[in-house]
């Protein structure tokens, strides 16, 4: 992993008038992160309850909408769902769900633009996303920037694999760019939201969202959870860093 800078870590991201989280958290030395010597997992049962009430319910309440958003993506060619191999609690592997937003030749059209632009193999290595990404397709363009494309992600949630709050899901490839810092990241579940998702998203760096999702673990409280619930619906009107 890459040093880690001072100001990745510096600031805080205020939640509420009364709840903030900062950054920088203990542990830090130098502006950059001690190894952690453990990382206490998060088992406070109201977490888990309250995944399983809300996703139930945004389920059921977004299945009209759902069932639209999969017909108009088929007539786009390709499958309406896309999975994909994230890393879970403890380091588990499962299958992360979106609607497709993507070309169904995603993989090679990132492959040739990385290997013939300069910059924006540069951008994909600094954050893992592309501002201007062509594997994107115009409905899916539209999905991402109001989150639509996530809420398959609901099954995830009841099936245990992800929870509503959380950091966001990894690929295996970017495991390395946690360090040490990844004991954290496995001890929670990734989220459909979380402190990343609402501290500017993909307009901030890598090395922040380490900084924000180590954070989240250290600092986590039931209430919390809930505050970052709630600062994610104008996040997610607003679209802030959605691309």
């Amino acid at each position: 992993m890459s040093a880690l800078k001072q100001e990745d870590y510096m600031g805080t991201v205020f939640l509420a008038d009364d709840a903030t989280v900062v950054v920088p958290y203990p542990g830090l030395m130098g502006g950059r992160c001690a190894r952690p010597e453990s990382a206490t997992p998060i088992r406070d049962p109201r977490k888990r309850a309250m995944d399983i009430v809300i996703s139930a319910t945004m389920l059921f309440l977004a299945m009209p909408v759902m069932l639209a958003i999969a017909v108009l993506v088929r007539r786009d060619g390709g499958a309406a769902l896309f999975g994909h191999d994230r890393i879970g609690e403890n380091g588990r592997v499962f299958r992360c769900l979106k609607f497709r937003s993507m070309a169904v030749n995603a993989d090679e059209l990132l492959k040739t633009l990385l290997a013939n632009d300069e910059s924006a193999r540069a951008e994909w290595n600094e954050t893992q996303k592309l501002r201007r990404d062509p594997r994107i397709t115009r409905l899916g363009r539209f999905l991402r920037a109001t989150s639509l494309d996530e809420l398959p992600q609901l099954l995830n949630i009841l099936r245990g694999d992800m929870s509503l709050v959380g950091p966001r899901p990894i690929v295996r490839a970017e495991i390395e760019r946690y360090g040490d810092n990844i004991a954290y990241y496995y001890a929670t579940r990734p989220g459909l939201t979380g402190l990343w998702q609402v501290s500017g998203r993909s307009n901030t760096s890598y090395a922040r969202r380490v900084a924000l999702d180590s954070t989240y673990v250290r600092q986590w409280t039931f209430r919390k959870d809930v505050l970052i619930l709630l600062k994610t619906i104008p996040a997610v009107l607003r679209h802030d860093g959605a691309h």
